[in-house]
This record gives C-alpha cells, structure tokens and sequence, in this order.
C-alpha cells in the first residue's frame, strides 16, 4: 500500500515537472518567434525613433568592476544617437533608495560619451521590465520608442511592449561572454513566463504619475 502510494507521488511530481517545464519552453518558443524581426543587431536595418528606452541595470558588478552589461548598454545607446537613430534617451531602471540609482549613473556614463545632457531623460520607477516599457508609453508619451539592452532582454521588452500597445523594436547591445552572464540568462527564461501572467492580468505599473513631455529638440552640439 505504501509502495502504491509512493508511486503516486512520483508520478504525480514528474508530471508537475514536466507540465512546468513545457511552459517555460513555450513561452520562450513564443516570446522569441513574435519578436525575431523587431529587434536588430545592425544599426543601419533598424528605424530611427525620437525616443531610446535604455533600460538600467547596476553600474557595478557583486563581484566588484564595471559591470558589462552596463557598459555595453551605454555604448549601444550612444551609437544609437551619434547616428541619428534617436533624438533623445530615457534611461529607466531601479531607484527605490537614494543610495540606489540606475538611472543616474547610467546619465553619468552617457554625459561622459558626449550625450548633451538635455537630450537625456530619467525614469527613475522603472524598476521591473514591464514598469519601464508601459511608463515610456503612458508616462513619456511615446506611442513608438527603441528598447536598448542585450538582445535576450529586449526580445521580452519588445513582446511587452507589442502586446502593450506600442510600436516597439529592439537594437541590441553587445552580448556578455563569461561566466558573469549565465545568471541574468537563466533568469530571463523564467521571466518570460511571468509575462504571460502580467498580460493575463493587466498588471500595470505600481505609479504611474504626471506625465512627461519630451519635445523633438533643437539644434544642439553633440559635443
């Protein structure tokens, strides 16, 4: 009888297992084939949009240095707007505490690569992926906008945006290769699931606010 039972329980966790492990895969099957045209790696395939969504991530690594996928998101911004692709950059990430913020350092860095300082902008509530692709729409205004990060990232962002309302595509920044990277990867299969879950609940952002005009510049020195 205790064998019968003990059986049960396997089959019943394999089956657990198994049904988990499908939906993990078909979320990413689809989050992939709905966005594998909308997010590029050649600057000169993708539109040019008044606005790039950067999103943040932390300028430091846990193990100490500059983290590369913050590094690699500023470069893939700044090429962006030295070629015209984009006029202005909201930078949006993590800034629950004042002794945490995304967005300010990444405006650090891009000052630093000559981005004149009126062309940037910050949302300093973006602190999950969905909070920054439905904020740059809803808060900023933007109905069209270009989401900078790792391709793997923006894939998700882009399907966010997409099923958001917004005409979204991708330009992705320079992968990562070391061994730092496999944590955000592995975390981003599972992060596409939690998708499917905030579009079948309508989850919106915790705040929203006032919105936030961003004109279409003048004439300024990229200098």
């Amino acid at each position: 009888m205790k064998q019968a039972w003990g059986g049960k329980v396997i089959k019943f966790l394999l089956q657990g297992i198994a049904l988990f492990a499908g939906t993990v895969l078909c979320a990413n099957i689809l989050v992939v084939y709905k966005t594998q045209k909308l997010v590029f790696d050649d600057i000169g395939e993708i539109r040019s949009n008044k606005v790039g969504l950067l999103l943040g991530t932390s300028r430091f690594a846990k193990g100490g240095g500059e983290n590369p996928f913050f590094h690699n998101r500023v470069t893939a911004a700044v090429e962006l707007y030295n070629a015209g692709k984009i006029e202005n950059i909201l930078v949006s990430g993590d800034n629950r505490t004042r002794f945490y913020n995304e967005p300010e350092e990444m405006r650090k860095a891009l000052v630093a690569r000559g981005v004149p300082r009126g062309r940037i902008y910050l949302d300093r509530a973006g602190v999950r992926t969905l909070d920054s692709v439905v904020r740059c729409g809803e808060v900023f205004g933007q109905g069209s906008f270009t989401v900078i990060s790792q391709k793997f990232h923006n894939r998700r962002a882009v399907f966010l945006g997409r099923y958001s309302g917004f005409d979204v595509v991708g330009f992705n920044a320079p992968d990562v290769k070391s061994l730092y990277a496999y944590k955000p990867r592995i975390r981003e299969y599972f992060a596409r699931v939690l998708v499917f879950a905030d579009l079948f609940r309508g989850t919106k952002p915790p705040y929203l606010g006032e919105k936030v005009d961003i004109p279409r510049p003048g004439p300024v020195s990229r200098h």
